[in-house]
C-alpha cells in the first residue's frame, strides 16, 4: 500500500486518475465499455434510462438506468469518419465505405451478383490551374529547378504566391459539389446521345448509378474519385441494353466534364468561370481476378482509403474555426464544455483579425482568402467562414446515387442488430416479441471524451487491436 502511495504521488494525474479507476469495485464495468468502443478516441457520454415493457400484461421486462455505470454515463462511440480525430472509428467508417463500394461492383448485401457484368468506369475529375506550384515532374525537375523528394514541404505551394489565384481557388472548393451535380446532369444527356436517344427514351432503357469519395490535393483543391455505372431502368436488378457499352461511358463522360461550367460574378473580384480541370482520367473497372489494375476490390479499397480522409491530409484543420450556434456570431463550446469567446467575432457581429493558426503558409491564404471572400454578400450563402477550415470545400467526401448500392445506415443497423443478438445471447435472454413488447427510454447529452485515466485504457485497447490486424495481415495468427 505504501508503495502505491508513493506511485499515485510521483505519477502524472492521468495515472493517478487511472490507478484510482483500476482500484474501483466497477473497475471491470467500466473496461467493458472502455472495450466496447473499440479505442474510440471522444466517446459521446449520454445519460438516461430504458425499459422494456410488455404491452399484455403490463409487466417491466428489463430496465436499464446510467446510474448504475461506474461513471454515471453510457459511453457511445462518436462515429467520426476523420482519421485525424478518430482512428478508430475512422477505421471503422473505411470498412463501411469498402463493403457499399465493393456491394456496387460485385453484388452482395442485397445488390445482385449480376451487377458485375454491368458497364463501370473509374472516373478521377480534378481541379484546373490558379497558377504553377512545385511538383515532381516524371522525367524533369520542377519549375523552380528542384527534383523535390516526396516529403517536401514546398510540394504544392504555388511558385509565386502573389499571382496565384486563390480566389478561384476557394470558389473551386465551395462550388465543387454543384460542378459535381452539373457533370451528372450532362453525363444522361451525352449518354443520350451517343445512344440515338432522346432524353426520356434513354431513362426509360437506362439508369446512371455512381458512388463518389473527395480527396484533397496537397495544393488543397478538392478532386474527385467516382465509380460510375450503367444499369437497367429498374436499378442494380437489370442490364442496360447491349448496346450501351464501357465504352460509350467512357466517351461520354469525357464529353459531360468538358462541358461543365458554374460562372461567379462578384464586384469586388470579377467574374470567373469554374471548370474541371485537363487531368481527367476515365478507367474501365475489370471483373476481379483478372491481371488488370482497375478491379473490383483494388477500386473499393482505393475510395474507402479517401472516404476517411479531410483537409487534413493537405496539412490545414479538422475542426471548425469559430462556433457553429452563431457561426462566427456568439460563443463557442470546446470538447468538455468549457465555454470561450468565439474566435472569429467580439459577439457583436463585427469580424475578429484572422488568428495565427499552426497551418502552413499556402494553406493559411486559403483560409484567408475564404475569411475575405465570407465578408462579401454575393457569398453569403457560400457559408466561407464556417468551412474556413475546409479551405471553402462544404460538400460530403463520400456520396452516391440512390440505387448504386445498399447504404451506410443499412449496413451500421446490420451492425447494431448482431450486437443486440450476441449480448441477448450473451445473458441468455429470450428474444422479444415486437407485437407484444414496448422499449420507452430517455437520453441526454452530457458531454464527449475521457477522463485522463479512461483515456489511457482506450489508447492501450486501440494500440492492442492495431497489432492484432497487423499480425493478422502478416499471417502471424
Amino acid at each position: 500500500m505504501t508503495a502505491l502511495l508513493d506511485l499515485r504521488h510521483v505519477a502524472s494525474p492521468a495515472v493517478r486518475d487511472l490507478l484510482h479507476l483500476v482500484n474501483r469495485p466497477d473497475f471491470d464495468r467500466a473496461q467493458q465499455q472502455i472495450e466496447r468502443l473499440g479505442g474510440c478516441t471522444e466517446p459521446v457520454r449520454l445519460t438516461g434510462h430504458t425499459t422494456t415493457v410488455d404491452t399484455t400484461t403490463g409487466e417491466v421486462l428489463r430496465s436499464y438506468s446510467t446510474t448504475e455505470e461506474p461513471t454515471g454515463s453510457l459511453l457511445t462511440a462518436c462515429g467520426n469518419r476523420r482519421s485525424s480525430r478518430c482512428p478508430a472509428c475512422s477505421r471503422l467508417y473505411a470498412a463501411d465505405t469498402y463493403h457499399l463500394i465493393r456491394a456496387g461492383l460485385t453484388g452482395g448485401k442485397t445488390v445482385p451478383d449480376t451487377v458485375r457484368t454491368h458497364p463501370r468506369v473509374f472516373a478521377t475529375l480534378t481541379a484546373p490551374s490558379f497558377g504553377p506550384v512545385h511538383n515532381r515532374p516524371d522525367t524533369r525537375p520542377c519549375r523552380c529547378g528542384t527534383r523535390h523528394e516526396p516529403t517536401d514541404p514546398l510540394l504544392g505551394t504555388p511558385l509565386d504566391p502573389a499571382t496565384y489565384d486563390y480566389a478561384g481557388a476557394v470558389l473551386f472548393n465551395a462550388h465543387a459539389s454543384a460542378l459535381w451535380a452539373r457533370f451528372t446532369t450532362y453525363l444522361r444527356r451525352e449518354l443520350a446521345v451517343r445512344l440515338g436517344l432522346t432524353q426520356k427514351a434513354a431513362r426509360a432503357v437506362l439508369r446512371v448509378s455512381f458512388a463518389k469519395v473527395a480527396e484533397y490535393q496537397k495544393r488543397g483543391l478538392v478532386h474527385f474519385h467516382a465509380v460510375i455505372r450503367l444499369d437497367g431502368p429498374d436499378g442494380t436488378s437489370q442490364p442496360p441494353p447491349p448496346y450501351a457499352t464501357a465504352a460509350v461511358l467512357t466517351d461520354a463522360v469525357r464529353a459531360a466534364a468538358a462541358r461543365v461550367r458554374v460562372t461567379v460574378d462578384s464586384d469586388a473580384i470579377g467574374e470567373r468561370e469554374l471548370v474541371w480541370g485537363e487531368q481527367l482520367d476515365v478507367r474501365e473497372i475489370a471483373a476481379f481476378g483478372t491481371d488488370a489494375e482497375i478491379t473490383d476490390q483494388a477500386v473499393a479499397a482505393y475510395v474507402a482509403k479517401y472516404a476517411t480522409k479531410s483537409a487534413d491530409a493537405s496539412g490545414t484543420l479538422d475542426r471548425a474555426l469559430f462556433c457553429r450556434p452563431c457561426q462566427g456570431h456568439g460563443a463557442t463550446l470546446l470538447p468538455h464544455g468549457t465555454p470561450l469567446p468565439c474566435t472569429t467575432c467580439d459577439g457583436t457581429g463585427q469580424a475578429r483579425p484572422l488568428p495565427r493558426l499552426a497551418v502552413a503558409r499556402h494553406v493559411r491564404q486559403m483560409i484567408r482568402t475564404c475569411w475575405e471572400l465570407g465578408k462579401l454578400p454575393e457569398f453569403a450563402d457560400l457559408k466561407l467562414w464556417k468551412w474556413a477550415h475546409m479551405l471553402g470545400f462544404r460538400g460530403h467526401f463520400s456520396t452516391k446515387s440512390r440505387s448504386y448500392s445498399t447504404t451506410l445506415g443499412a449496413l451500421r443497423a446490420t451492425r447494431r442488430a448482431w450486437r443486440t443478438e450476441q449480448a441477448r445471447a450473451h445473458a441468455d435472454l429470450p428474444e422479444p416479441d415486437p407485437d407484444t413488447t414496448l422499449v420507452v427510454g430517455h437520453w441526454t447529452y452530457l458531454g464527449s471524451g475521457y477522463s485522463p485515466g479512461a483515456a489511457l485504457l482506450a489508447a492501450a485497447v486501440w494500440h492492442r487491436r492495431e497489432l492484432e490486424r497487423q499480425l493478422a495481415a502478416e499471417g502471424g495468427c
